[in-house]
């Protein structure tokens, strides 16, 4: 829920707009006539009329008659009940939701019809080649930019997953609703179909009852991936390519990926005690997991599109390889069996028992009763079981001496969807066939005595509590506490730690990949000339899916021993893309290059922009946590107290352990829990290495130290595992990146890294390791809370000049990574204007850049707002690359700048940390203790338990301001600040600065932006009805400052009123008031109750409900 999509199209048809929005509107309205009755939706109706009223005399300059409307208004939400105010808050918040999806839907609508897109690949290539950069300089720019964006899980998406979905289904709709030949009778259909949606969405709770865990987190991101970036990253390279060829005359490398996804989900600890190295070994080994999943249904696709014959010799020469090897197989596999049969036909023939020439008559029938979910293996046996009895063929090769019963034990230990107990009561009478064993790795021959089986030792499946019963035959089954004799059929029943353990030992069974695979899918044809791209692209899927990589993976997530050799199964996308690329290269080849440039070229970009991980984990933790660890061990070794030192001492003992071989941390350590879980994921980032994982982010970095102790204890836990495993770890090491953030450490970032590279070890270790490459995040959220926006963003600005500088004066190249947040409060924007703002030589054709809760499914959520704004990104980059914003054009501009920024941070800091009164109103005044109750993150809100603003996280600290419409960390001090200058005589300096400097002007353009949401009537409400009288002076005194920025911002910008540079979002906000208000008003109300009821779950329900649909109207949370 954002504003800043505002990069997708600078124009809406508002017509269509409103269409769409009464269509929802009305359809919504019928759905609450049939839920809530007519009566109750009078009411809605009332109060949504006065609302529009109210706005439309305000708009109108007729102050009074609005301000007696908002009281009539206010006064019937008074009177109301708690069930109606509920109902009513639950109405509204749906109308502002609904009329969020037919914003969005009408900028991609307007996108798509536009001829020539502003900001797109074909617009900035052609303006680049117009101001005279040469065509090869172009294409080698796109060709070599590099850049990361890192979704993050910062807990300001209210939204409940399950609403998201149904919101991308309206969404969808809608855009079949447009099609101009859509026929009455599918018009009607299709206005089921939303009905259908939105009583659907009514009839669900719209509150998260409890917490998401940092894994939920992951998997959220993860299916972004999977809903729309999958689909969209192809769409997107293939623009990129077009406009590269139609300008330069060369297509993009398919290989070639100007943008990569990194994630923070599951690896970012900061304050975050939930996030272990437990859950970042799982979430780095999921995202591996989904990522073959995904690539094995293209390559389904693939393989069912390419059936041509003709192919390039050398993939001919690959399909004879692959069927050799597959007929050499199946000749040993037959030996095999041959062998085993002689074998068993003894064995049983000494026992009087006899092996099945066929399945027992009526063996398909539903004799059994199950009492757990089954899986798809089971039915493909049952299907064969049935397809044999009715033709006397069988599909598969174990009808001759391998039972039903055991086909389905195997499948089932085997399978990793099994999730519960399976119990199969069958008929009664016992079994014709005699239980077999199941020859694998540790098989062991037959040994009966007395009809009894074996010893456990020599069995292959035991009996326990929690069991899996299967009876062969037409025998009945016995529960687990049955005793095995001549008259109880024979069973077979696991534990949940045998159960582990029996999917490895089968995990090795030949017979057992090979029979189940004959299930899935025919053998090889044997001739290569017959669909040679079949063959080789099942190879490749074979060796992803059935017995390689994704089963390896699987068995690390459960933790079981896992040796496999490292040619069967793929350990880099490299070993992915040779037979893929083969393809490629065989098609064109052969004349058939329309048909690579589809689905098999884009398959190829997908691998190599995805790789094996699908999004780089980043780990990240603040720089306490390292020296608490170094202290452990320092105090262990009898070496003193690591944090105690000065900043030398540090800097040589690290060093001097750095160059050293041997490892710092005894493995017989003992240390406290908090020290153990530092070390716990340094050796997790050993063991998956850089293959699994981006950065390692040092939060409240401030000194060469912070580095280079991650460096330390990064090498140890690299020794040591290594040690362990006697082979070097997988991958390289990984970057280790400070994270500046308050004030005064974005004011030292580049002396801290002009000392680092000053250390002949880092500086050398950054030339070998990272190619030359020293990494630097800069953060927005707590600068702005430290100081103010206005001084933040000059702060940031200063600082990466410095740390640019810095790193040139080494011949060291930087990338800088910027920790913005989604509201403008916290850094956001629109993603084309923040680019273009940076300072000259900071963005060099590498960015990295988070994207944050709520902006990640604004931005990525439909494949369509996707490709845009990936589109954005590489054109913003590229300009500010080829033709970098200009800097200040006279030293007087810096200095008054300096000055509106002192001024600013004076005033917002003895407003927010000097007041004694202010921590008090803010609690009165906003919802922000009422904030935790949402549960959308896995992060406590405070980094530490103490109440004052200083510990209070960004998120929570925006969020509440925004909520009461005041919108206050992002213009606090601004209008001091610029008054201050105004005063002194340079109104005119200002106004060229706005006109002429791209930092000045977006910093300014921001806060004008935001200035337009604010509502002075609604923050003046929440002060009258909820601050104590003592404090209200405070609260009017803020609205004056707030008039006064307003004054200010528009005297530098010379636009007569808010937003005029901008009348798209100015419109869409006015459409969103008489929905708006009446949430706000209402919100009020409940919170006056619940401050004298605390306890009231449905008033805390009530409450939760007008945070979501006030966010839903202002488009922001934090």
């Amino acid at each position: 829920m954002t504003d800043t999509t505002d990069d997708i199209a600078e124009e809406i048809s508002f017509q269509s707009f409103d269409d769409d929005c009464r269509l929802l509107g009305s359809l919504l309205n019928d759905v609450l006539q049939r839920e809530v009755g007519s009566n109750f939706m009078e009411k809605v109706e009332r109060n949504r009329v006065l609302a529009q009223s109210a706005c439309n005399m305000r708009a109108s300059g007729i102050e009074d008659t609005a301000e007696l409307l908002e009281k009539q208004l206010i006064s019937e939400i008074s009177d109301m009940t708690l069930e109606e105010a509920f109902t009513l808050a639950r109405a509204f918040s749906h109308y502002l939701n609904l009329m969020g999806i037919a914003e969005t839907h009408h900028r991609l609508r307007k996108a798509q019809n536009m001829a020539h897109m502003s900001r797109s690949c074909d617009d900035i290539f052609n303006q680049l080649l117009q101001r005279g950069v040469s065509p090869e300089e172009l294409y080698n720019a796109v060709c070599k930019q590099e850049v990361e964006i890192v979704l993050t899980a910062h807990p300001t998406q209210i939204n409940r997953r399950t609403l998201q979905y149904k919101h991308i289904r309206i969404a969808h709709l809608l855009d079949y609703n447009d099609r101009p030949n859509l026929g009455y009778e599918d018009r009607e259909m299709l206005i089921e179909d939303l009905v259908r949606e939105i009583t659907s969405i009514w009839q669900t709770d719209e509150l998260r009852r409890q917490k998401p865990t940092a894994v939920d987190e992951a998997r959220a991101g993860l299916n972004i991936v999977e809903q729309s970036l999958w689909r969209a990253v192809p769409h997107y390279l293939r623009r990129v390519s077009n406009a590269l060829k139609k300008h330069t005359g060369k297509s993009l490398p398919l290989t070639c990926t100007p943008i990569k996804f990194g994630s923070w989900m599951g690896g970012d600890r900061d304050g975050n005690p939930n996030v272990t190295a437990e859950v970042t070994r799982e979430v780095a080994l999921l995202s591996r997991w989904m990522a073959f999943d995904l690539y094995i249904r293209e390559v389904d696709s693939l393989r069912f599109e390419l059936s041509m014959n003709r192919c390039s010799d050398s993939l001919s020469r690959l399909a004879h390889e692959i069927i050799e090897k597959e007929t050499s197989s199946v000749d040993r596999s037959e030996s095999w069996n041959e062998t085993l049969n002689r074998s068993q036909s003894k064995t049983y023939s000494q026992s009087g028992a006899a092996l099945p020439r066929k399945l027992p008559e009526g063996a398909y029938l539903p004799s059994c009763t199950v009492h757990a979910s089954a899986t798809m293996e089971f039915l493909l046996v049952l299907t064969n079981a049935k397809l044999y009895a009715q033709t006397g063929t069988y599909p598969v090769d174990f009808k001759d001496h391998w039972g039903l019963h055991f086909k389905l034990t195997v499948i089932f230990v085997h399978s990793q969807h099994f999730t519960g107990s399976i119990c199969f009561e069958c008929k009664d009478g016992e079994s014709k066939y005699p239980k077999l064993e199941c020859p694998g790795t540790g098989y062991m021959p037959l040994n009966r005595q007395d009809g009894k089986a074996a010893s456990s030792s020599n069995t292959l499946f035991q009996d326990s509590d929690k069991n899996l019963c299967i009876t062969n035959g037409n025998g009945t089954v016995a529960n687990s506490s049955y005793s095995p004799s001549a008259s109880t059929p024979r069973t077979v029943s696991f534990s949940s730690g045998q159960l582990l353990s029996q999917r490895k030992l089968f995990a090795e069974s030949q017979m057992g990949r090979s029979s189940f695979k004959k299930l899935l899918e025919p053998s090889l044809p044997q001739r290569p000339g017959i669909a040679p791209y079949r063959i080789v692209l099942g190879n490749v899927k074979d060796k992803v899916l059935l017995m390689k990589t994704q089963r390896r993976l699987e068995l690390l997530l459960e933790d079981l021993p896992c040796e496999h050799d490292a040619g069967d199964y793929y350990e880099t996308a490299d070993e992915l893309l040779e037979p893929l690329l083969m393809c490629y290269e065989s098609l064109q080849s052969s004349g058939s290059g329309v048909l690579a440039d589809g689905r098999l070229a884009d398959l190829i970009r997908r691998v190599a922009t995805f790789r094996m991980v699908l999004m780089k984990l980043d780990l990240r933790q603040e720089s306490a946590r390292h020296a608490e660890t170094l202290d452990a061990i320092t105090s262990y070794l009898d070496m003193g107290i690591y944090s105690e030192w000065d900043e030398e001492t540090k800097l040589d003992f690290l060093s001097r352990e750095l160059k050293g071989k041997r490892p710092l941390v005894p493995p017989t350590i003992k240390v406290a829990a908090d020290v153990r879980e530092v070390l716990d994921t340094f050796r997790v980032a050993a063991t998956l290495g850089s293959d699994s994982f981006g950065a390692y982010v040092i939060s409240m970095a401030s000194n060469a130290s912070d580095v280079l102790a991650v460096e330390l204890l990064q090498k140890d836990a690299r020794l040591a595992v290594s040690g362990e495993l006697g082979r070097p770890c997988s991958g390289g090491t990984l970057r280790v990146v400070p994270l500046f953030e308050t004030v005064k450490d974005l004011r030292g970032a580049g002396a801290v890294i002009r000392k680092l590279l000053s250390i002949d070890w880092y500086r050398e270790h950054i030339i070998k390791n990272h190619n030359g490459h020293q990494e630097v995040m800069v953060g927005y959220s707590d600068s702005g809370k430290d100081a103010g926006r206005f001084t933040a963003a000059w702060e940031l600005y200063k600082a990466q000049e410095d740390v640019v500088a810095a790193c040139n004066e080494y011949g060291i190249k930087v990338t800088l990574f910027h920790g913005r947040g989604g509201s403008i409060g916290r850094g956001g924007g629109p993603t084309y204007l923040a680019i273009q703002s940076q300072p000259p030589g900071s963005v060099m054709g590498t960015l990295r850049s988070t994207e944050q809760g709520e902006m990640v499914q604004a931005k990525f959520g439909l494949p369509q707002t996707a490709v845009r704004q990936l589109e954005v990104y590489t054109t913003a980059v590229l300009l500010a690359t080829m033709r970098p914003p200009l800097p200040p054009r006279e030293e007087k501009w810096r200095n008054l700048m300096e000055e509106i920024s002192k001024i600013s941070c004076q005033s917002y800091r003895s407003t927010v940390y000097e007041n004694p009164e202010f921590l008090a109103y803010f609690q009165e005044a906003t919802p922000q203790a009422e904030l935790g109750f949402l549960n959308i993150g896995s992060r406590p809100t405070r980094r530490k338990s103490s109440t004052g603003i200083g510990h209070l996280r960004a998120i929570p600290w925006v969020f509440a301001w925004t909520q009461t419409r005041f919108v206050l960390p992002v213009w606090l001090g601004v209008g001091s600040g610029l008054k201050g200058v105004c005063e002194k005589g340079h109104k005119e300096d200002l106004i060229a600065m706005y006109k002429e400097w791209p930092f000045f002007q977006s910093t300014i353009d921001l806060i004008e932006m935001v200035l337009g949401k604010a509502d002075i009537p609604i923050a003046k409400l929440y002060d009258e009805v909820l601050v104590s009288p003592s404090r209200q002076e405070l609260g009017a005194e803020l609205r004056r400052e707030l008039m006064t920025t307003e004054k200010y911002v528009l005297a530098v910008t010379g636009h007569e009123k808010l937003s005029q540079n901008n009348r798209i979002l100015r419109r869409l906000i006015e459409s969103r008031l008489p929905f708006l208000n009446p949430m706000n008003m209402l919100q009020v109300e409940i919170l006056k109750r619940l401050r004298r009821d605390d306890d009231n779950a449905k008033l805390r329900d009530a409450l939760l409900i007008t945070i979501n649909g006030i966010a839903a109207g202002m488009r922001n949370t934090g």
